[in-house]
């Protein structure tokens, strides 16, 4: 038996402020086995969506915030943070106040 990934993607769970790139979906299917494939594999379903979470060098943009499973990729391995089918990432813009 093959020890490859399932084909199964992850969900991708998107603020109201990047639904209309999605045709306003508040989930969507991204299929990679870490974030960083994952954001890839969005964006390329919804180029859309780039300029938004993704500066100019690929990186993910400083006022955004990344979950896997409720789990802050920060304190992961960043972009390097597995997915695997099932997962659930969501996207979430940073707040701030004062």
């Amino acid at each position: 038996m093959s020890s490859a990934p399932s084909a199964a993607p992850a969900t991708v769970r998107l603020p109201t402020v990047l639904r209309a790139q999605t045709e306003g979906q508040s989930t969507v299917p991204a299929e990679g086995a870490t974030v960083g494939e994952v954001l890839a594999s969005l964006v390329g379903s919804y180029p859309g969506l780039g300029s938004s979470i993704l500066d100019e060098e690929g990186g993910l943009r400083k006022f955004v915030n990344l979950y896997v499973n409720d789990e802050d990729i920060r304190f992961l391995d960043h972009l390097d943070t597995a997915v695997a089918a099932g997962d659930e990432v969501a996207i979430l813009p940073a707040v701030a106040g004062g």
